[in-house]
């Protein structure tokens, strides 16, 4: 048995990150808990969308690094999409072009080409890329880790000192702000409005001259659409306004969008930072404190990637 084995290890965040990397570490032979604040139900992750883009991540290279190597997990988790709730599903990135995504994406998504006028009326790239029903992926992740030997205790941490294990690893995304403390960590809202499914297979992104986000995600049973990103707002309650703005964006790239019954609202907090802190910190007596958080809205897009190099500095701490 290697020290590996036998260090204990305290994840603080349930989100995607937060179970990710526990995931990870305890497939690896950690003994690990997660302490979060809320279940995972009521995490920001609950709320997302989820496409599999690097979409607004700094720093660029290493975002596209933990990106593709987080796909390679999606694409294995697509073979049992009932179970997991990741699907391959083709759809329009609009604004897009196949110059931006040389090199890094056009290698590894052989389908990735421009759109058709048909498709899409401005510039944009048709892909395949994942999308991830969060309400069966999370859940799925959470009994993948407690199988794995993880625990997942409800517990609200004020500081990392009170925090008594030899590792600890802060996923804590927003809460980062307080915790660590970190105020570059801010805000960034985003609400969404779920509809019944009018029949649209494929998904799309679209921003127009204004800046307006418009987009949606055909999962079971439901089609997600957005959307909004207001930095440092922190109302979690959704504005009808918005929501009414959100389903018109839509219904113009979409008609059939404008009569399907709303069967409710999502407001989510990103945790936007101006790049990913990913780094290993000495707290006093000996105690290592690996920092995971300020994804933003790209948390899905790079978990698996930024899970295992967090494990790797928690691992080299324990060696």
């Amino acid at each position: 048995m290697g020290n590996e084995q036998s260090g204990d290890v305290i994840v603080v965040g349930g989100g995607v990150i937060g179970l990710t990397t526990a995931l990870v570490l305890a497939e690896r032979g950690a003994r690990v808990r997660v302490w979060t604040r809320d279940p995972v139900e009521r995490t920001t992750s609950a709320v997302a969308g989820a496409l599999w883009w690097p979409y607004r991540i700094e720093p660029v290279a290493l975002a596209r690094t933990w990106a593709l190597r987080s796909l390679d997990v999606y694409e294995e988790l697509a073979a049992q999409s009932e179970l997991t709730g990741v699907r391959l599903v083709e759809g329009v990135l609009g604004e897009a072009t196949l110059d931006e995504a040389d090199g890094w994406a056009t290698a590894r998504l052989p389908g990735l080409r421009p759109t058709t006028a048909e498709e899409y009326g401005g510039s944009g790239l048709w892909a395949r890329l994942p999308v991830i029903d969060m309400t069966a992926f999370l859940p799925w992740l959470r009994e993948r880790l407690l199988k794995a030997g993880g625990v997942i205790e409800t517990r609200t941490v004020s500081s990392f000192t009170e925090v008594g294990a030899p590792v600890v690893v802060n996923c804590t995304g927003l809460g980062a702000r307080e915790l660590v403390p970190d105020p570059s960590v801010r805000p960034v809202r985003g609400q969404l409005v779920v509809v019944e499914n009018p029949g649209i297979r494929t998904w799309l992104t679209s921003t127009d001259d204004d800046g307006e986000m418009a987009y949606f995600f055909p999962q079971p049973g439901r089609l997600l659409l957005g959307g909004t990103a207001v930095v440092d707002e922190w109302s979690l309650e959704p504005d009808p306004a918005v929501a009414e703005a959100i389903v018109r964006r839509c219904a113009a790239l979409r008609p059939e969008i404008a009569g399907a019954r709303v069967l409710g609202h999502r407001v989510g907090l990103r945790p936007v930072r101006d790049a990913v802190r990913l780094e290993r910190e000495l707290l006093p007596g000996g105690r290592t404190l690996v920092h995971n958080y300020g994804h933003g809205g790209a948390g899905i897009t790079v978990a698996w990637g930024c899970a295992e190099e967090a494990a790797g500095l928690a691992a080299s701490s324990t060696a």
